[in-house]
């Protein structure tokens, strides 16, 4: 069976978790904690990143986009980059809007500054920092709004790759409670949509302890 490496409120190792659910591909998760640096894990990926995957036969796949890729060689279907070549480059292409812009805009200012400086062992959140994370969001709920006003789902008329990367780094950004949804009505319809999916409920029992998150956070009607 398929073992994936991850941490529950590493927006990566959610990406890969709902791409194997779609896929119906039975796995495991082992909970991994890079701050504490492991031999064994370093081994494993030397980058100390999660997610990994391990093959059946305990070959690792590193890295959430690397991972992505080869499931969707090996288990073409449900294709969930799209079938022709164009609704492949735009799957990807928002793959990396939110993988790269929203991280450096918006989660790494407010998921890494409250949750994973505290477990890296460095101190508090910086408060320019959570000012700029929650200034930046709106831009990006804007997108998606945008998108959704034009499209049945972020890259077209098919759920796919896109849409699940850009739920996994909002999920957690929601779970810290920055995601000013009353202020996005657009927005809050597409995530809902994605929020009801089978594949999202267990992301939704994640629990980190002594950090809950807001009542809405599991709520499928928010």
């Amino acid at each position: 069976m398929l073992r994936l490496l991850h941490h529950p409120l590493s927006a990566p190792s959610r990406k890969v978790r709902l791409q194997l659910a779609e896929k119906e591909l039975e796995f495991g998760l082992e909970l991994e904690k890079p701050w504490e640096r492991r031999e064994a894990f370093l081994r494993l990926n030397p980058a100390g990143d999660v997610p990994v995957l391990l093959a059946e036969d305990g070959t690792p796949i590193c890295g959430a986009w690397a991972i992505s890729e080869l499931l969707e060689e090996v288990h073409p279907e449900p294709s969930l980059l799209g079938h022709s070549t164009l609704e492949r480059a735009e799957v990807r292409r928002l793959i990396g809007w939110f993988e790269g812009k929203f991280w450096r805009e918006v989660g790494r200012n407010l998921v890494e500054e409250k949750i994973f400086r505290r477990l890296y062992g460095q101190g508090g959140p910086d408060s320019n920092a959570l000012r700029a994370g929650r200034a930046n969001i709106h831009a990006h709920l804007d997108y998606i709004a945008w998108l959704t006003m034009r499209r049945k789902w972020l890259a077209g008329e098919r759920f796919s790759l896109a849409d699940i990367a850009a739920a996994a780094h909002l999920s957690v950004v929601d779970y810290v409670g920055d995601v000013p949804w009353s202020e996005h009505e657009d927005a809050k319809l597409w995530y809902q949509r994605v929020k009801s999916r089978p594949s999202f409920r267990p992301l939704l029992a994640d629990l980190l302890p002594g950090v809950p998150p807001p009542p809405h956070y599991a709520d499928l009607d928010f």
